[in-house]
């Protein structure tokens, strides 16, 4: 059978990129993915794309197009990355830019639009899924509302010749089922099929995760080489089944434990996952270690695609003003305590929306409940933060704490202080005939 190779070359928008120029050197593979979006990272995105219209994509995109794009271009890779973000056009046109600066020739980038929906959450009445109003209670607060596009639109694109695709908001397995779509001319209703090139999808999308980022636990799990962790690639064949590998001699490892751990993650019904393709079934599937760093992953089924997309919704929710100090020594958690006991009492006369203290060492974690029977720290760091409907009331808790230099418990120091904007993220579900993807190529 037909075998490709697909390499993740980013788990979120500030991975490292020298494993990614690892899989394009030595990976050997077709495809190299980087999922590079999060709910909240669009919304700041969009909030930079109002700022100046030419930015809105990945901060990162330029410094890994400069590491990788004449490396696939030498190797024939194909580029599939979310990149786009906010501004999937101006992400084109920079890695253009890029490309004749590196002197590439003959290349097809591509920009998939059209995840962008916020003119149509504006205008329209959609239950937000988190709280049951309605979208128009974020009226006047709303910054973005982004779609989650599926593989199609990717599948149109590498159809016609396309070397480079940078998209928007697309649901992260959706980047890694089209090449599987495109290369094994998979029908877009055969669900089984999918659903099993989903679970390939949602193994990869974390990149480093799957390969023992975020596994390691010295004296439990242990993980060789972390400083040189390498990235996943599946091979995949024409029926789903898949092999996933990392580079030889590349740190982390590949084990069965590594795969379920992946595949569990941000999973509430592994019999019904919901994505733009298909509802996924993730309950069969099992994984069978052939070798060292060599799972191979089968048994995903699928159902009915979704009727309607997901819609995230970035809103301004406000401003956080954090304030953070430090005590040490015997008495070192009485004095912080007293510090917030201040705290509590100067906030009374203010008006605020949320308001949280920490003791750093002692409950911020586990909670007072938990931290109960903990020995006595021998340093504690206060950290209170509120947020306010406004930038000048936020600077308030800042100011307070640097007051505990003089106004407080004895011996306090290392204050830090910050104010931020702040977003909300909030969710619905729209029709999907009323999203029109759009796919935009530039040739170099």
């Amino acid at each position: 059978m037909r075998r490709i190779r697909i390499g993740s070359g980013a788990g979120y928008s500030g991975d490292r990129i020298d494993p990614a120029i690892e899989l394009a050197q030595k990976g050997s593979i077709s495809y190299l993915v980087f999922e590079c979006l999060a709910e909240r990272t669009i919304a700041l995105a969009q909030r930079a794309r109002l700022m100046n219209p030419s930015t809105g994509y990945d901060p990162l995109l330029e410094e890994r197009m400069e590491a990788v794009l004449a490396l696939c271009a030498h190797n024939k890779t194909r580029i599939i990355s979310n990149m786009g973000a906010a501004n999937p056009l101006a992400a084109v046109a920079k890695t253009r830019d890029i490309a004749q600066r590196l002197g590439l020739t003959g290349l097809r980038i591509a920009a998939i639009t059209g995840d962008d929906v916020l003119s149509i959450v504006r205008s329209g009445s959609f239950a937000l899924k988190e709280s049951g109003r309605s979208s128009e209670s974020l009226a006047g607060r709303m910054l973005s509302a982004n779609a989650y596009l599926g593989a199609e639109p990717i599948v149109e694109a590498l159809r016609s010749g396309a070397d480079v695709i940078l998209t928007g908001r697309v649901a992260d397995p959706s980047l890694f089922l089209a090449p599987q779509i495109h290369e094994f001319e998979w029908s877009v209703e055969d669900w089984n099929q999918l659903g099993q090139g989903s679970v390939i999808g949602h193994l990869l999308e974390c990149a480093g995760q799957l390969t023992g980022g975020y596994f390691a636990d010295p004296g439990y799990k242990e993980v060789p080489n972390l400083a040189h962790l390498g990235f996943p690639i599946a091979e995949i064949e024409e029926d789903g089944s898949a092999i996933v590998t990392k580079v030889e001699g590349s740190g982390g490892l590949l084990t069965k434990a590594t795969c379920t751990e992946q595949l569990l993650y941000e999973i509430e019904d592994p019999r019904t996952y919901l994505t733009p393709d298909v509802t996924a079934d993730f309950s069969e599937v099992s994984f069978t270690e052939i070798g060292r760093d060599r799972v191979r992953v089968c048994g995903g089924r699928g159902k009915r695609r979704p009727d309607k997309l997901k819609v995230s919704i970035g809103y301004h929710d406000g401003y956080v003003g954090e304030g953070q100090i430090s005590y040490a020594g015997p008495g070192a958690r009485e004095r912080a305590e007293l510090a917030r006991d201040i705290l509590v009492e100067r906030m009374k006369s203010h008006s605020f929306q949320e308001l949280r203290f920490d003791l750093i060492g002692v409950n911020s974690i586990h909670g007072d409940k938990l931290s109960q029977s903990d020995r006595q720290p021998s340093e504690v760091r206060l950290r209170a933060v509120a947020r306010f409907d406004s930038q000048r009331a936020a600077a308030m808790i800042p100011r307070e704490v640097e007051a505990l230099y003089t106004n407080g418990p004895a011996a306090g120091g290392g204050v830090a202080g910050s104010i931020k904007e702040t977003f909300g993220i909030a969710s619905t579900f729209i029709p999907r005939e009323m999203i029109v993807p759009r796919i935009h190529i530039e040739e170099v």
